[in-house]
């Protein structure tokens, strides 16, 4: 599976870029057709504390799996965002 991360507005550390390719890995234990994830690091221009944001797309053949997340950390927003297509990911495979 190959992981592109794109960062908008922020400079992440390689802790951060370590931590979201260790994470979005092991999603391919729950499903080996997953052919590629994008992501998406963004700080909203916002006065609100939960101003980062993660976007996750899966591209599977036939069905692509988006999500985005907000909170007051990148890690934070990467736990919600995970944990949200782990169970994507269940719910395609039962479908199919």
């Amino acid at each position: 599976m190959k992981i592109s991360i794109q960062s908008i507005d922020c400079s992440p550390k390689q802790d951060l870029l370590d931590l979201v390719n260790e994470k979005l890995t092991k999603l391919t234990h729950f499903s080996d057709r997953i052919l590629e994830t994008k992501v998406t690091l963004r700080v909203e221009k916002a006065e609100k504390r939960d101003n980062k944001e993660v976007e996750v797309r899966l591209v599977i053949p036939g069905h692509d799996l988006f999500v985005k997340k907000h909170s007051e950390s990148f890690e934070e927003s990467l736990q919600k965002a995970y944990d949200v297509l782990q169970r994507e990911i269940k719910e395609w495979k039962d479908k199919n």
